[in-house]
């Protein structure tokens, strides 16, 4: 006989086997790991996520830890399985997922033993009669759950759980109709649950194996020859070809094994799923493998039931809504003793829904004989009635059924028999000694009431004794027995009864609680922590005195920050003080923040281990909700009765005083509602305030507080796993932008900036857009108890791994919103705030769900309206949303033809209202489908009721759950066709329409940073095409420049010129296609590449033109002066011959320096006479005298002339900041010279004295003249002066530059040409307005003209000279001959006095070459590399603002002002001038001297190869000076060498060296030379600079004179527009008839209700938020509200009021006054904005 082992010795002995078998598997591992895999192993053992909440190994001893001590070290701490389970997660972390397999097999051996067999822990045999019948039901019970968990593919997950994070997330499709395989059964099952398709349990399998049986296949039975075998095989009670196979898995099953694999989290969902699906819960459950029986109470706590009682004596009704776990409710339990032919669960259906399988029951589809996972297990379900007099119960009731034979289940059957009101049992009529005998009796002890039902007797129902109760089944109809049953029930229950509560459970002993779980407990106590805080305190006084940042004090920041948007009177002044009032808000919230309940919700939240944070919050919920529960019950109940009777006295059309007393005493109970309300998202609400309080004042969080700087880290963290956040609070109607933006940022830091497809959805009230969301997605979004979603939330879904390749982003974002038209409780509702909910969430979302409930065209219009409304303004401002059009609770969906006619009418209604809204928002739209791509087949999707009858006890319908999934499947259709954006991007759009939102114009005020910010990197790289271009073209324009001055080319082809440039032009286009087509945002890019294409090809074009313009000009030059040429050419050779013949004649008689210089200087005077003889030298030009005689030839006086040029007052025309003084009248002219005495007072003490006090002094004409002139000279007049002068001035040096002064020299009659022009437009000008300008203007005018005009002719004609006047040619050359004359003097041969003459003219051409390179070279870096310099117009301008500042000179913010372009030019030179000779002198000089490098480089190998050339051909002098000369035509300038002298050379490679001698000194001096030296040559590097960063637009605001900062000239058709619009009276804006000071910004103008005059002669104004329409100055301009601070320009305002005021003659005063709270701006203040406002675009 076998030997059976005691408890001892068998746990002995498998405890042995198990820890070697894990030793030597971690041995294993560890020893296959690298040192580095090592090393990262031991880290990870540190990890929360690894551990998932386990005690970590000390750090020290990991530390010194080598293999064996680490494997000593987890087996001491862990449990063998521990053991395994952790090293599993870590070698995934470090991506071993060969060593996985190995220790998922060691701990599945672990798990089969526990699981399967003969070494179990309870096989001992203490007494072996009384346990081998035990142990082998458990045996065979653990068998079976191992064996269904392998079938279903969960075998791991008893250990790994499944997460609630496994299902949220974008995975396959659900199949719906489909079978599905054996394998994918508990997923489809979670699945369809999660989406509340109560068929769940009902789904049909696929047979994968010849094992499984199937209800589709029919087995063949063998075959039969005679009539008796055909007889015995009807009635044969086995068919043996089926004996083998394996029945398929029962769904109740599937359901327990899902449970049983799934975390506490997962439960609860499922639990509240199944809930929803009026199915019955689980109460107890035995568990499969430990045997012990569990109370899942944990599961039931999200559970919330809601129910009427019916009073039946006056037939009212009382509401009830009750956490599940909380109510008290009576409760009738179910047992059966033994196996009986009758279904309880089918019994218990009839009491609670008959239409509805609540319990699962024999006779349910998919039902088997073999179940594996339900007996013992007890559910529970709770019978709700609607208040109605058919209800089965007046009271919500709770049914427990135990599953199986409750003979076996003792421990169940007990506690069920304790806890119950009433007890059920069934069974057969028991014999004496029957077990159920002996448990009847025990029941009929019991002083519970008992109704015991036999099956097999059919006597009536009958009352034994008070209490009990019996009734037979047989021959019993289902109804009579369920009708019975119910009266029988009701009428113990009527009476006094025992009530059950959920929460009770926790005290029964011998089972254990999911709750007592340490880490539930720790959520729970430190929820407690919060709860003991508010024990005390009224709920509705809860937000005001915990949250108080939420409350007053936010709702009163966000009613400023909304006027602050639409500012009236002094709208300046106004706006500061509104700021201060919102700062003044901040202070106090932080004054109030961190109340002890927000201390400890943070402690809690940053320091718990993420399993426990989900337990604290999910318990933190839960206790907020039951704490508000009987208050917010009490309070609804109060608001319908109240309800009730202000809609009885409105349809009796009561005027009377009570219905306004009534409408008040609702508006009360409205304001109550709201402060009772509070949940979970009002906490998280807190945090954002609390956060944005602090980081509005940037204050430093005590010590004593927590750090709020954390906060965005803490919900980012949540947001991540899955908690939805609020983006809108529903309260205040308003986003809380500074904590949106750092949550999301703080998002980014975590995952990465991803893609996401934003989703948001659209709908009335009670909709069930939540329901639909939750239903699709799986979601959870957070809502307070008894109340609809308010404002908006946001929440990830992430696609899953197996799905990423069929999408373009990582998540889907999802925003769920309150409904549009809500009964607002607060009252405070209106349609503007459901056109602002609407236009938000429409622009937010890549796709937008418009959920429409009902049939009622009526009620479809008012959120049609705002829906077409909402998209056509995402058409106005370039946005492409697309949408899907969900029709619920439509009665009949499978109508085809009345869908049909749905349709058509639905597309009738959103035409009709794409019209209606056309008008309103100005825009062009016949039909809907002009607003968005809308096709009313495809985007229409029609819902069946969510309710299959009528609740509270309904289930969903079936039919909705699959339109949850038809439209999950057209939203990821339609999805996958999307890139979705970017989570930045997403940040940005929130920004951008909150923004746009708070303005009353949403289309003008729409700002889409994130579309500037693209097109400002657009720019910048467009600078970088067009300077590749640039300086590809100087190089080459260089090289032709030479080969002309060389008179090696005569003509420049533009076909050429292309060639030349075709390489880098095909580069750059590549780089174009690239850029538009690779980079992240290129979806946004393409609306700019054809218009950035064509600028690049114009810009290519015109610098081709350019260049071939320039050359042709240096070619007509050089035919112009071929007679100088020609002569110099003589003039070379004769000087050469004679200082050689000079120097015979003289050679032996003196070598003294002295007497050489004397004896050359007395000949050359009488050369230089003989040479010049018949050549007339150029003179000098005396621009001065001819500016005078031209003025005088036009006919203005003398004296005028000679005083405004004695005055220098035309100097400063451009800038003058009043050009009053040069206004006179044409209308009154007669009244002019009458009046003149009268107009010097009124200037000289205008803004100084009263009208009044000038009044005394004039006559009724003055008055006259005065009045017309105070009236008709407005700041508009003062703008288009100032716009002549401009134009006046560029069109005039224009006209000047084309002439050919420095080829032709100058003449008077160019000046001429220039004054007659300016005087016809003054007098065109004069023409079209009610005054006329003085002669003083136009000679002033004419002055400043010439004074402009007179450098650019002085150093041209300079240039004509220097090189067409013989006589100075000579001088200059007078040196370099005399060193001839003195080497021949000397006796130097030939080849010396060459070299000599040769590296003379490659002295003065090297120079002119390395300063022309180092020009392009030091622009190239600068442009680079400078900060300035290398990006976009607007970062230029900020720099230019940026010195301005710090210069603090007022006459170079005048410039700036009036002439933006001519001091951006004076910054670009001084910054250059600086670069080279202060900051980056080196730099400057190393790129200098390495150009000397090359150019001595490139002179050394023209020597060596023309001297090679001509010794291997035999040449001569002539041949070798031909070959030197054309190999440097490209880059030196080099005159031609009379040979006739040097033709005794023979010796070439001596004539190198000589020259080669000569060549170093000139490179060292060329190396030390002044970088000033450049300005004399061609190419300048600011000039240059000039070019390129300058050939942008320089149109002016039209209201301040900002510069549009585009960089591209003609950007058409893209609005002109500048981030740093300033103040009007920075440009001398003042208020029509007075001398104040416009102070105002135009971006806050055009936010207000302010107006202005469009022209000078308009009677009517135009308000300001209506620009666009004031003509084509202003309609081309995009001027965004800003309630930004904007303090560059306030500052600059206040430190310079006294100077502004005296150059425009005007004062800050009365609505023109300075606001206080601009002079606390300071400069770096200032600076620091230019910065921040510069990173917003």
């Amino acid at each position: 006989m076998e030997k059976r082992l005691s408890k001892s010795e068998w746990e002995e002995n498998k405890t042995a086997k198990e820890t070697t078998m894990v030793k030597k598997v971690l041995l294993n591992v560890l020893d296959n790991l690298t040192e580095k895999h090592f090393k990262c192993f031991k880290d990870l053992l540190q990890w929360d996520d690894v551990l998932k909440g386990k005690t970590a190994i000390s750090t020290a001893d990991l530390e010194k830890a080598d293999r064996v001590d680490t494997k000593n070290l987890m087996l001491q701490t862990y449990t063998k399985a521990e053991v395994l389970e952790i090293t599993m997660e870590v070698l995934k972390e470090i991506k071993r997922n060969d060593l996985v397999e190995i220790c998922r097999s060691a701990l599945e051996g672990i798990t089969n033993e526990d699981m399967t067999g003969n070494k179990n822990k309870d096989q001992y045999q203490e007494d072996p009669m009384k346990n081998s019948e035990e142990i082998s039901c458990k045996e065979q019970c653990q068998r079976e759950t191992a064996t269904l968990l392998r079938r279903l593919h969960l075998q791991h997950k008893h250990q790994q759980k499944l997460s609630p994070a496994d299902f949220l997330q974008i995975g396959p499709p659900v199949k719906q109709d489909h079978e599905t395989s054996e394998k994918d059964l508990a997923h489809t099952f979670l699945q369809r649950l999660m989406m509340l398709d109560y068929r769940a349990r009902d789904i049909p399998v696929r047979q994968d194996t010849a094992e499984v049986s199937h209800s589709t296949s029919v087995p063949l039975f063998d075959t039969v020859d005679t009539e008796e075998s055909l007889f015995n095989a009807f009635f044969s009670t086995s068919v043996d070809h089926n004996q083998s196979k394996q029945t398929h898995i029962h769904p109740m099953d599937i359901q327990m094994a899902v449970f049983h694999c799934s975390d506490s989290f997962l439960k609860q969902n499922m639990m509240t799923k199944l809930s929803q699906c009026q199915y019955a819960l689980p109460l107890l459950v035995p568990d499969p493998v430990k045997m012990y029986i569990e109370c899942p109470l944990w599961t039931f706590r999200q559970i919330r039931k809601t129910w009427k009682i019916t009073q039946t004596k006056d037939n009212s009704n009382n509401n009830k809504s009750l956490p599940i776990c909380e109510a008290e409710t009576p409760m009738v339990s179910f047992f059966r003793l033994g196996s009986l032919s009758v279904s309880k669960s089918e019994l218990i259906n009839t009491l609670i829904n008959d239409r509805h399988n609540t319990f699962f029951h024999r006779n349910c589809p998919g039902s088997t004989k073999s179940r594996h996972l339900m007996d013992g297990v007890a559910e529970i379900a709770w019978y709700c009635p609607a208040g109605k007099p058919d209800d089965a119960f007046t009271d919500c009731t709770a049914f427990c059924n135990l599953h199986g034979d409750a003979l076996t289940f003792e421990k169940q059957r007990d506690i069920l028999i304790e806890k119950s009101s009433v007890n059920v049992v069934l069974l057969s009529t028991p014999k004496k000694g029957d077990k159920s005998a002996t448990v009847f009796s025990d029941l009929l002890k019991s002083s519970k009431p008992l109704i015991c039902l036999i099956v097999d007797d059919s006597c009536d129902a009958v009352e034994i004794k008070k209490g009990t109760f019996k009734m037979g089944l047989k021959d019993r109809s289902r109804s009579d027995i369920s009708e019975e049953l119910k009266r029988i029930i009701g009428e113990i229950l009527s009476g006094p009864h025992t009530s059950f509560q959920l929460e009770t459970m926790a005290k029964v002993s011998g089972i254990r609680v999911d709750e007592d779980d340490t880490v539930c407990q720790k959520g729970k106590s430190a929820a407690m922590k919060i709860m003991n805080v508010l024990q005390e305190t009224n709920v509705s006084r809860i937000k005001d005195k915990f949250l108080p940042c939420q409350g007053r004090l936010w709702h009163e920041w966000c009613r400023i920050n909304k006027e602050l948007h639409h500012l009236k009177g002094n709208i300046e002044k106004e706006k500061s003080e509104k700021q201060q009032e919102l700062m003044t808000m901040r202070q106090k919230q932080c004054d109030a923040s961190c109340s002890e309940l927000m201390k400890l919700f943070i402690e809690s939240l940053s320091s718990l281990p993420s399993t426990d944070k989900e337990y604290f919050l999910k318990w933190t919920q839960i206790l907020i909700d039951a704490l508000s529960t009987d208050d917010l019950n009490s309070i609804l109940q109060s608001y319908h009765d109240k309800w009730s009777e202000v809609l009885a006295l409105k349809k009796k059309h009561d005027k009377s005083d009570q219905l306004n007393r009534k409408q008040t005493e609702l508006e009360q109970i409205s304001t109550k509602l709201q402060s009772a309300t509070f949940g979970l998202e009002h906490i998280f609400r807190e945090m954002g305030q609390i956060y944005e309080a602090h980081k509005s004042l940037q204050k430093q969080t005590q010590r004593r507080q927590t750090d709020w700087s954390k906060y965005p880290e803490l919900a980012a963290e949540l947001m991540i796993s899955g908690h939805p956040m609020e983006l809108m609070d529903g309260d205040a109607g308003h986003v809380p932008l500074t904590w949106i933006s750092s949550l999301l940022e703080e998002v980014i830091k975590r995952l990465g900036d991803q893609r996401v497809f934003v989703l948001s959805v659209l709908g009335v009230q009670s909709s069930g857009k939540s329901t639909m969301l939750n239903a699709m997605f799986g979601l959870q979004f957070a809502v307070s108890a008894g109340r609809c979603t308010k404002g908006a939330f946001m929440q990830l879904v992430k696609v899953s791994e197996e799905r990423k390749k069929d999408f373009r982003f990582d998540y889907v974002l999802v925003v769920d919103t309150e409904g549009l038209r809500a009964l607002e409780l607060a009252g405070n509702t209106t349609p503007h705030h459901d056109n602002e909910l609407a236009t938000f969430v429409v622009g937010l979302g890549n796709m937008t769900l418009i959920n429409i409930f009902g049939e009622n065209p009526a009620d479809m219009q008012d959120i049609l309206q705002i829906v077409v409304q909402a998209f056509m303004r995402m058409k106005k401002v370039k946005l492409s949303p697309s949408c899907v059009f969900v029709h619920q609770n439509v009665t009949d969906i499978a109508a085809v033809e009345k869908n049909l006619d749905g349709k058509r009418r639905l597309q009738e209604k959103l035409d009709q209202m794409a019209q209606l809204a056309a008008k309103e928002e100005v825009c062009d739209a016949e039909c809907f489908s002009d607003v968005i791509a809308f096709d009313v087949q495809k985007d229409v999707k029609y819902f069946a009721q969510l309710w299959e009858g009528s609740p509270p006890m309904a289930p969903p319908n079936p039919g909705y759950s699959k339109s949850v999934q038809e439209l999950k499947n057209i939203v990821l259709s339609k999805a996958s066709q999307s890139a979705g954006i970017t989570l930045s991007q997403f940040k940005s759009k929130v920004q951008d329409l909150w923004k746009a939102l708070m303005n009353e114009h949403f289309v003008f005020s729409f700002k889409n940073t994130l579309e500037i910010k693209v097109y400002r990197n657009l720019e910048v790289q467009y600078g970088n095409w067009t300077w590749a271009l640039r300086s590809n073209m100087l190089t080459i324009e260089n090289q032709l420049y030479n080969r002309i001055e060389n008179g090696k080319l005569d003509k420049v082809e533009l076909s050429y010129l292309s060639q030349e440039m075709s390489k880098t032009y095909e580069e750059i286009k590549k780089e174009m296609r690239k850029y538009f087509d690779d980079d992240r945002d290129k979806e946004m890019l393409v609306q700019w590449r054809g218009q950035f294409e064509n600028k690049i090809r114009e810009f290519h074009d015109e610098q081709v033109r350019g260049v071939k313009r320039k050359l042709n000009e240096v070619i007509q030059q050089k035919t112009a002066c071929k007679k100088l040429d020609d002569q110099k050419t003589e003039f070379e050779n004769k000087l050469l011959q004679k200082s050689k013949e000079l120097a015979q004649q003289l050679k032996d008689k003196t070598q003294d320096e002295e007497e050489l210089q004397k004896q050359f200087d007395s000949v050359w005077r009488g050369w230089v006479r003989e040479l010049t003889a018949d050549i007339k030298p150029i003179e000098d030009i005396n621009l001065e005298e001819d500016h005078v005689i031209i003025l005088y030839e036009l006919g203005f006086e003398w004296a005028l002339i000679g005083e405004s040029k004695s005055s220098g007052r035309y100097k400063n025309i451009s800038e003058i900041g009043d050009y009053f003084d040069y206004v006179t009248l044409t209308k009154y002219q007669e009244h002019c010279e009458e009046n003149q005495q009268l107009q010097e007072s009124e200037r000289d003490t205008r803004g100084q004295r009263t009208f009044s006090q000038l009044r005394d002094r004039v006559s009724k004409a003055g008055r006259k003249v005065l009045n017309y002139l105070k009236g008709s000279f407005q700041y508009e007049d003062q703008q288009l002066i100032r716009s002549l002068i401009d134009n006046v001035e560029k069109h005039s040096l224009d006209t000047i530059r084309s002439k050919p002064v420095a080829t032709s020299g100058y003449s008077p009659t160019y000046l001429l040409e220039v004054a007659k022009n300016v005087k016809e437009k003054v007098t065109a000008f004069e023409s079209k307005r009610k005054y006329a300008l003085k002669k003083e203007f136009t000679v002033d005018l004419l002055l400043y003209v010439f004074d402009r005009a007179k450098s650019w002719l002085s150093e041209s004609h300079k240039k004509f000279k220097m090189n067409n006047d013989a006589l100075i040619y000579l001088e200059n050359k007078k040196d370099q001959y005399y060193n001839i004359f003195r080497s021949f003097c000397k006796g130097s041969s030939s080849a010396v006095v060459l070299g000599e003459l040769i590296c003379e003219k490659l002295k003065v051409s090297t120079v002119e070459a390395v300063c022309n390179k180092t020009a392009i070279d030091v622009a190239g870096e600068m442009r680079c590399s400078f900060p300035a310099f290398k990006g976009n117009r607007l970062n230029l301008e900020k720099h230019v603002l940026k010195s301005l500042a710090e210069k603090e000179d007022f006459s170079d913010f005048i410039t700036y002002i009036h002439q933006p372009r001519e001091q951006v030019e004076r910054f670009i030179k001084e910054e250059v001038k600086k670069y080279i000779f202060t900051s980056h002198r080196d730099k400057a000089r190393d790129i200098l001297k390495k150009n000397v490098e090359d150019m001595k480089q490139f002179v050394s190998q023209a020597l060596f190869t023309a001297t090679e050339r001509v010794k291997t051909q035999r040449g001569h002098t002539d041949m070798w000076l031909e070959e030197f000369t054309s190999l440097l035509k490209d880059e030196l300038m080099f005159d031609d060498i009379c040979s006739e002298t040097f033709r005794d050379i023979n010796n070439f490679d001596f004539l190198k060296e000589e020259i080669e001698k000569g060549l170093v000194p000139i490179m060292k001096e060329t190396s030390s030379l002044s970088l000033n030296n450049m300005s004399e040559f061609r190419l300048t590097p600011d000039q240059i600079l000039i070019d390129q960063l300058c050939k942008c637009c320089w149109e002016k605001c039209p209201f301040c004179s900002a510069v549009c900062t585009n960089t591209i000239e003609d950007h058409s058709p893209d609005d002109h527009s500048v981030p740093f619009h300033r103040s009007r009276a920075v440009s001398g804006g003042y208020y029509r008839n007075t001398v104040k000071m416009v102070i105002e910004f135009c971006t806050t103008l055009v936010a207000s209700d302010q107006s202005f005059y469009p022209c000078l002669d308009s009677e009517e104004t135009i308000l300001y938020k209506r620009y666009r329409t004031a003509g084509p100055r202003f309609a081309n301009w995009r001027i965004t509200p800003d309630e930004s601070k904007l303090t560059y320009w306030k500052w600059f305002v206040c430190r310079f009021e006294k100077q502004l005021e005296d150059h425009y003659k005007l004062k800050f005063q009365d609505y023109g006054e300075i606001p206080r709270q601009w002079r606390d701006h300071t400069k770096e203040e200032a600076i620091k904005s230019l910065d921040e406002m510069y990173k917003s675009e």
